[in-house]
């Protein structure tokens, strides 16, 4: 089915959407928001999107959504489109207390259900799911084989703060397997876990598979089996306060089935 454009969505925004309810069993919260995932209606024509339009959004989304930015304003050379990357909490509690977004793309559901508890945004929607990966230096040179080798004294790791929530999927892993790791530093989010292992000043730490991927050279991964791993559930949800609805609503659309979709499997994103 050929992918539609983001200014194609934008007529779809006002359309019903088909909701099919979808909860995630692997999130650290046991009580996600109410989130769906939508399959796009048919279009009948389209219309250029303009104005501005600020989506916050999850660090470890940085590299697909930067992607997806040329087209989308080849698209609509009209919209003056903005992202803020950062750790979901830390975007969570800047929505609430007043900063300017018009869409907030989470890495989980406990820091969404922060906002839908709040009224401050509309129904979530499920637009991709991730896996966690532990990054090592280029090479593996110190033969980091599995989540368990993360407790080893001679390793310097770093892991997320709480409330991040690779951090909290990385607890929840560990936590699984019995493992207790005593990390260095606990980094504000993925990024900038990432970066002090490939600048040296780390040996390990546990980002997401995507985030390796998009790292280049710079580390190595080591894969984490699928039962001693957790899946990040990734919802999206258009800002109440927004000042542009329209837009904000062809942007969430786009995440689910368009082109930022599109860049989101070219990352390693998998589908919701």
């Amino acid at each position: 089915m050929p992918v539609p454009r983001l200014r194609s969505l934008a007529l779809a925004a006002s359309l019903p959407l088909a909701l099919v309810a979808c909860a995630s069993s692997s999130s650290p919260s046991s009580r996600g928001p109410a989130v769906t995932t939508a399959t796009n209606p048919p279009t009948t024509g389209a219309r250029q999107l303009t104005g501005h339009l600020t989506v916050f959004a999850a660090a470890s989304l940085t590299g697909a959504f930067t992607a997806a930015k040329a087209g989308l304003a080849a698209a609509d050379p009209g919209l003056a489109l903005t992202y803020s990357f950062a750790g979901s909490n830390t975007l969570a509690t800047q929505i609430q207390q007043g900063a300017p977004a018009d869409v907030f793309a989470a890495a989980d559901q406990a820091n969404m259900q922060k906002l839908v508890t709040a009224g401050l945004v509309e129904t979530p929607v499920v637009f991709a799911r991730n896996k966690l990966e532990i990054a090592v230096a280029p090479g593996n040179p110190k033969h980091v084989r599995d989540l368990s080798d993360l407790a080893r004294s001679d390793l310097v790791v770093v892991l997320e703060a709480k409330g991040v929530p690779a951090g909290d999927y990385t607890r929840q892993a560990l936590s699984k397997q019995g493992i207790t790791v005593t990390p260095k530093s606990l980094e504000t989010d993925v990024k900038a876990a990432i970066t002090k292992v490939g600048s040296g000043e780390a040996d390990a730490t546990v980002v997401y598979v995507t985030d390796v991927k998009a790292a280049g050279a710079k580390v190595s991964g080591v894969m984490i089996p699928d039962d001693q791993n957790v899946t990040a559930t990734y919802p999206i949800a258009v800002v109440k306060a927004t000042s542009n609805p329209t837009a904000a609503q062809a942007f969430v659309d786009s995440a689910v089935s368009g082109d930022v979709h599109k860049a989101l499997e070219a990352a390693g994103f998998q589908a919701p």
